[in-house]
C-alpha cells in the first residue's frame, strides 16, 4: 500500500516512503540539544521533503 501511495500520490516524495515516530524523536531530541545551538530561525520539517520540479 505505501508503495503504491507514494507512486501514484506522491510522486515528488524524496524519502518515497512514510516516515517514523523515532525519526519525529531525533529530530526532537536534536532540537533540544547543545548541538542545535547554531540552528536558528530555520524551518525544519520531518516529511522527506518533496521536489516541485525536475528543472
Amino acid at each position: 500500500m505505501e508503495e503504491v501511495f507514494f507512486t501514484s500520490m506522491r510522486g515528488t516524495s524524496l524519502l518515497k516512503r512514510f516516515i517514523k515516530p523515532e525519526e519525529i524523536a531525533n529530530l526532537v531530541t536534536y532540537i533540544a540539544s547543545p548541538l542545535s545551538a547554531a540552528t536558528n530561525g530555520a524551518a525544519l520539517r520531518a516529511d522527506g521533503g518533496v521536489i516541485k520540479s525536475a528543472f
